[in-house]
């Protein structure tokens, strides 16, 4: 059994529950949304583009991480990250402040954190990042093997 595979099962022993898992499929992407959102509206070194900011940087280690255990996953969030931060800087421009953004973000990353926690008590078991704080990368990883699984790729 692969890394990757050991991860998403021991990920999935505390996600069983169908309301935690809906919960997960909206608060997870919700979540990164939100964190890639903060981090962007952090300082650069020089005027921010779509890969120049602090989100892009911590896209650029998530994808590593993801390579290290699947190259499916990597190209997965190649694309899901991209849009996540294709989003998020699209709405800095939109919204052409930093505070409003940051405001935004710290808003939607706290309710979606409710929301999992809500989840864990519907699932009546703790969230899997207790254990182990690998595990909050892996959240992304384990909605997207769904998606994989329908569409008959392996991960």
């Amino acid at each position: 059994m692969s890394k990757m595979d050991w991860l998403l099962d021991k990920y999935g022993e505390s996600h069983q529950n169908a309301t935690n898992k809906m919960i997960h499929w909206i608060c997870v992407p919700a979540i990164v949304f939100s964190l890639f959102g903060m981090i962007y509206c952090i300082p650069f070194f020089t005027e921010k583009t779509l890969f120049m900011n602090w989100a892009a940087v911590l896209y650029l280690g998530a994808l590593l991480y993801y390579l290290s255990l699947s190259r499916a996953m990597f190209f997965g969030f190649i694309v899901v990250g991209g849009l996540i931060l294709w989003g998020n800087h699209t709405l800095a421009l939109l919204v052409g402040s930093t505070q409003s953004m940051v405001i935004a973000s710290i808003a939607i990353f706290v309710v979606a954190w409710i929301g999992q926690f809500i989840g864990h008590k519907i699932e009546g078991k703790k969230p899997s990042f207790l254990e182990d704080l690998q595990f909050l990368m892996i959240g992304p990883a384990w909605l997207l093997h769904f998606i994989y699984k329908k569409l008959g790729i392996n991960y």
